[in-house]
Order: C-alpha cells, then sequence, then structure tokens
C-alpha cells in the first residue's frame, strides 16, 4: 500500500479545499482504517466552510488545515489494538459522532450528550470538542481513522452510495424513535420533501406508520414523496393555506401525535408555530431541522395539553445498525435516492452545485476512490 494517499482539506475559513497528498493514518487501540468509497455532501456544508465562525462561536471547527467530509462509507482496511468484533473487508457506514468515554454522559451509556460531542469532519458541540475534532478527521480522503464504536455493518443489499446518506436518514429515524412513532401514532412532518424530512416517507413501511401527514411547497416534489408511500401519507402544499387548519381539517379537529419539523435555518417562524399549534392532546414534537432564533411559544397552552418539545441532534451507531438491518430485511427500500457521483478531486464543485437538487431525492457523493 502506498505511504500517501490524497484529500480534500480546507485552509482557512470560506477558502475552497485543496487536494493534498498526506501520510496514510495508522488507526490507534480501539481504531480502524476505512477505505473510504462514498461520502454524502450535506446540503448546508457551504455555509459551515464559511459562515460557522461567525454563526456559532462557541462550536469549534478542527484546527485548520482539516480534512471534512461527515457521512463516509467504505470497506475496513486496517484494525487497530484491542478492536473486536470488526475485521479487514467489512463493509461499513461510520458514524461521525465523537464522545470522549469518560464524562458523566459517556459513563452513564448516553454517549450522544457526551461533554465533548463532536461531529468527526464537521463542527463540535462544545469547546471541548476539540481534541476530538483534530484526532478523527473526516471522510473526504482515500483513507480514514474511526473508532471502533462508530462503525456500521452494512449488508450486501446496501451500496456505499445509500449507505452515505445514513446522516440525515438516522436522524429522522431517531427523532421518530424518541417520539415512540408506530403503528397507531398520527405524525406531521414540515419539510417532508426536503433532505431531512423525505426519510420519514422512506422510513414509514419499516416503522409501521400508517398516518403520515407532510408539508411542502413544491407541488411536483410533494408528488415524488407520495409515490414513496402512497397508501400511509397524506401532503400539503404550504401554498394551499396554513397547515394547522389542514391538519384541523384532516383529524376532525384533533391534531397529530407527532409533530417532527425538518425546515433549515432560514424557515419562517410561522411554519414552526403552525405545526405547534396542529398537535394533539399528549403530542410531542421534535425539532431537527435547525430553525433559527427565538419562537413565540405558548407555554400555557403546553401546559394544559400535556405538549412536550424536544431537539435532537443526531442519532447513535446502534439505530445506524438498525436502519441496516431493515434495509437487508426488505423493509426500508432506499432505490428512489438519486446518486450523483463525483471524484474528490470534483468537491468544490460539487458543494457549490448541491442548491441545484431535486429535493431530498437528491444524493450528492464525493466518491474517492473514482478519478475525474
Amino acid at each position: 500500500m502506498s505511504a500517501t494517499m490524497r484529500a480534500a482539506r480546507m485552509h482557512q475559513v470560506g477558502e475552497p479545499m485543496l487536494i493534498e497528498e498526506l501520510p496514510v493514518p495508522e488507526p490507534g487501540p480501539g481504531d480502524v482504517r476505512v477505505s473510504v468509497h462514498a461520502v454524502n455532501i450535506v446540503p448546508n456544508l457551504a455555509n459551515i466552510l464559511s459562515m460557522w465562525t461567525t454563526w456559532f462561536p462557541h462550536s469549534p471547527l478542527p484546527t485548520l488545515p482539516a480534512t471534512f467530509g461527515l457521512d463516509p462509507a467504505g470497506v475496513v482496511e486496517a484494525v487497530g489494538e484491542g478492536v473486536q468484533g470488526w475485521k479487514v473487508g467489512d463493509r461499513v457506514y461510520v458514524n461521525p459522532g465523537r464522545s470522549c468515554g469518560s464524562c458523566r454522559s459517556c459513563r452513564g451509556g448516553d454517549s450522544i450528550n457526551c461533554a465533548s460531542y463532536a461531529f468527526a469532519g464537521y463542527f463540535g458541540f462544545s469547546p471541548t470538542a476539540l481534541d476530538l475534532l483534530d484526532r478523527y478527521q473526516g471522510g473526504l480522503a482515500e483513507y480514514m481513522v474511526a473508532p471502533a464504536y462508530s462503525l456500521v455493518k452494512l449488508p450486501d443489499n446496501l451500496s456505499f452510495n445509500a449507505a452515505a446518506r445514513f446522516g440525515y436518514l438516522g436522524t429522522m429515524y431517531s427523532a421518530l424513535r424518541k417520539a415512540g412513532a408506530g403503528p397507531g401514532k398520527s405524525v406531521l412532518v414540515n419539510g417532508i420533501s426536503g433532505t431531512l424530512g423525505i426519510g420519514a416517507a422512506l422510513l414509514a413501511p419499516a416503522m409501521g406508520l400508517t398516518h403520515v401527514y407532510g408539508t411542502g411547497r413544491d407541488r411536483g416534489l410533494l408528488d415524488q414523496v407520495d409515490k414513496l408511500a402512497s397508501d400511509r401519507l397524506r401532503l400539503h402544499s404550504l401554498n394551499d393555506g396554513p397547515l394547522d387548519d389542514w391538519i384541523h381539517q384532516e383529524t376532525d379537529k384533533y391534531g397529530v401525535d407527532i409533530y417532527i419539523d425538518a425546515l433549515g435555518p432560514g424557515a419562517p417562524h410561522e411554519t414552526f408555530l403552525a405545526g405547534m399549534r396542529a398537535m394533539a392532546r399528549g403530542g410531542i414534537a421534535v425539532n431537527i431541522g435547525a430553525v433559527a432564533g427565538d419562537l413565540p411559544i405558548d407555554i400555557h397552552r403546553m401546559m394544559d395539553q400535556q405538549l412536550r418539545l424536544i431537539g435532537s441532534a443526531w442519532f447513535t451507531s446502534g439505530e445506524g445498525q438498525t436502519m441496516a438491518d431493515m434495509v437487508e430485511a426488505g423493509l426500508l427500500d432506499l432505490s428512489p435516492l438519486e446518486h450523483q457521483v463525483f471524484p474528490l478531486e470534483q468537491v468544490n464543485e460539487a458543494i457549490s452545485g448541491i442548491a441545484e437538487r431535486n429535493g431530498g431525492f437528491s444524493n450528492f457523493i464525493i466518491s474517492p476512490t473514482a478519478t475525474s
């Protein structure tokens, strides 16, 4: 094996990434080295790379220059000391969530709430996340090192390109699980045609969801989403009226048991608030879309109606494994995803071009093993 590899690294915030030759990383104790076949380019990566330090200075980027790349999938190529359960040749998705293993949350088995939790190849959630960010670089390279606890084993019927979408699919799956979604529960998803929201339509058959209400603006995209599980979905364009009025009509004024907001930071606050008004008594709302700013929530109504509102930022490797098992069992069909694959040398073009996409169906992939 060559002693060097190609990697895309950012040297300055806001500047294009550079393709460089770096030493192939060696896995330490508890780590594996993965040959990267696919990395998902998330829709907000361009903003992360150019504006993050201004928007969220308390949530650090890795020390520059750094290799980014949030959602990698590939093949285990080397195994470090003490690793059990994994071997060379295993096909894997690498969950970017990194935890310290020693804080109170980690010791309590709640690693996703680690005080130093970080997204390898992306950003950290607290100033103490920097060590983890610098220790574990992202997937925009031919090889990467990751802790064994981050791996998800992929079945043969799950492609690397589809597995690289697990970050956004897993975010929706974890939100649905936290809210107790399942047969008999009604679910409203704001932004169901987007990169996050479409996960609910794909997951509906696997989770036994029979009443999924979804909103969007583009009627053409909503028609495409409807074909994914038309017997379970009820869809509404926000151009056709307020969503809470629509939900109350659909549910005989009862409302929905679960409300998941998958709208992005630039979404109008009123749409989020309308979703809150569409909830049934005892309902739970989960925010995964990162709507930004202060919202005037009716706290008194939340008390009277016993409503809950929580945030959910990601998913565990265990939840990722469950999704992989769903694919293997034929319960979760990811074939509707439309993969647009770029070689590593075109990473900057891919990041800037992701705005031109077919809603949540588009899956932008960098393949470090491909050639331009």
